[in-house]
């Protein structure tokens, strides 16, 4: 199967979404915290730079507007290319992360040659586990 969409996030939350954190907010908060040594810093900065240069800032995100984004895969090859430093920084400092291919990725918002953004549905529950091997039985449906 050929996927249209892929997105580098990982397991905490974005506050402004309560979607799972993106990669430039994880590495943005690794070195708000202090993780990050000045070099690497360095590093991801310049990476963060290209994108400024080179990627459109999608306007929903300009807004401050509830949007997750993705990349095209069609276009994704140089993005990604441009992003393994970026992940080699996450696993540098033991920062767990997920590559997500999707071909449904909810309502598009936004879109450009190299990117969308989507909604984030409000209406979407989220299951809380007591524990960490929850039975399925035992977790509750909340916001």
């Amino acid at each position: 199967m050929k996927f249209r969409y892929v997105r580098i996030q990982g397991r905490e939350l974005a506050a402004n979404t309560m979607h799972a954190a993106g990669i430039f907010g994880m590495c943005w908060k690794l070195i708000q915290q202090g993780v990050m040594d000045e070099e690497d810093v360095a590093l991801f900065k310049e990476i963060d730079s290209w994108f400024a240069e080179v990627l459109p800032f999608p306007e929903p995100c300009m807004r401050k507007e509830r949007v997750v984004c993705f990349f095209k895969t069609e276009n994704s090859d140089l993005m990604l290319k441009m992003l393994n430093p970026a992940m080699w920084l996450l696993e540098r400092y033991n920062h767990p992360f997920f590559v997500v291919y999707t071909n449904s990725p909810g309502e598009i918002v936004y879109e450009d040659d190299y990117q969308i953004a989507v909604k984030v549905d409000d209406d979407i529950p989220i299951l809380e586990f007591h524990h960490q091997w929850a039975d399925p039985d035992e977790c509750t449906v909340g916001n």
